[in-house]
């Protein structure tokens, strides 16, 4: 194993696998310190390894806990745990919450004995020993570091994975289908496949391998077999994302998406609001022509999507969450209820097939909304009358 090699492979590596360079540093210092220790280490001793990239400067060293008489084992303790073939190993007392080891010297120094070099320490800090530098190491040696360097790496990487994928939850990403089993979706996502479920498709979508898609990144997660990130078509917040992509007034913070509600694959409702005056949020987000509208619903495979301006107003909120359907009153009432009256052409339209336009309208406002219908010559007023004598004479 050559010192020279070993650096010149540091910038390498640490591009091929996407990890920072002072990471694949310390993974080769620990499998320095490891081929050190295997050539001409002793058990129970810890090393450490310095290696400077720049310089090329090799520095080990021993370490040793510092310890007092309270915390080591007496041979009376020992021979006691030897009887009962317990092996005497770090415990901590119920009692006292104190810990007691073992003593060896390669591992551990005495407090007055660490004082005499250095004053200042305190037990149960580090002292360190520094061990004469080793350039080259034998076939054995080689081979423990060897081992090291790639279990560490495989380590090291995963946490990198993790990390990325962890800073984009929340966030649209795009994916190719590589893989397509009964319940799950494996896509290509960069460096590594990510997982769509079942739960979180499209109903009715169609997927097939090599297909391009946007996905949204639930949760990324560490597993026994290493990171997994899951995705999702199916959750709401994704429509909200690729309003972002297509409108730069929202990405800029101008137009506010305030509200979402969404049956997947069917159809969903969205409620913005402009953060600054003249500006229309509703045009912005349909485009001229419908062009921004458009790319989300080609994105999303054709999904129906209404947008509606939010508004502080509970009565004109609801109003205009029940478009396309005209709706001539919206009475609030107690216990978070509305009560929106249409005539009875739009009764149909406002009610959506089977029940899925005041569904949406009721979570995207977050009202209990009922639909009445009234006949053309016949004021609200009178309408809600006639509802309130009718609930009188059932109760009685």
């Amino acid at each position: 194993m050559d010192l020279k090699t070993i650096i010149s492979s540091i910038a390498q590596i640490a591009e091929e696998k996407g990890i920072l360079k002072e990471k694949v540093l310390k993974v080769m210092e620990q499998a320095l310190a490891a081929a050190y220790k295997k050539e001409h280490g002793k058990k129970g001793q810890k090393i450490e390894a310095s290696l400077n990239a720049k310089t090329g400067k090799l520095k080990f060293w021993q370490v040793k806990e510092v310890v007092d008489e309270s915390m080591i084992y007496s041979e009376e303790e020992l021979q006691e745990l030897l009887k009962k073939n317990i092996e005497p190993r770090r415990k901590e007392s119920d009692e006292k919450k104190e810990t007691k080891i073992r003593f060896n010297p390669e591992g551990y120094i005495m407090i007055d004995e660490a004082k005499k070099i250095d004053p200042k320490i305190k037990i149960g800090e580090t002292f360190k020993i520094s061990l004469k530098a080793e350039q080259k190491f034998g076939r054995i040696a080689t081979q423990t570091a060897k081992q090291v360097i790639l279990q560490k790496l495989k380590e090291v990487e995963r946490e990198a994975i993790l990390e990325e994928y962890e800073s984009k939850q929340g966030e649209i990403i795009s994916g190719i289908v590589q893989r397509i089993e009964e319940n799950n979706i494996y896509l290509d996502i960069g460096r590594i496949l990510g997982i769509l479920p079942k739960a979180e498709q499209i109903p009715g979508e169609f997927y097939r391998t090599g297909q391009r898609l946007k996905l949204y990144v639930l949760r990324a997660e560490q597993t026994s077999k290493g990171p997994n990130v899951l995705l999702s078509r199916a959750y709401p917040k994704i429509v909200s994302k690729l309003f972002e992509l297509e409108v730069p007034e929202i990405s800029s913070g101008q137009i506010e998406i305030k509200s979402i509600a969404r049956e997947p694959g069917s159809r969903s409702k969205i409620a913005v609001h402009a953060n600054e005056e003249g500006l229309d949020p509703v045009g912005s987000c349909i485009g001229q022509r419908g062009s921004r509208v458009g790319a989300v619903i080609a994105e999303l495979g054709g999904e129906k999507i209404d947008i509606i301006e939010y508004l502080d107003s509970p009565e004109k909120y609801i109003k205009n969450a029940l478009s396309p359907a005209k709706i001539l009153e919206v009475k609030i009432l107690p216990k978070n209820k509305a009560l929106c009256l249409t005539l009875q052409d739009q009764l149909s339209l406002a009610i959506g097939k089977e029940g899925q336009n005041v569904r949406l309208a009721a979570r995207l406002t977050g009202w209990k909304i009922d639909v009445q219908a009234i006949e053309q010559e016949t004021s609200a007023e009178q309408t809600k009358e006639k509802i309130e004598k009718k609930k009188k004479k059932k109760s009685t």
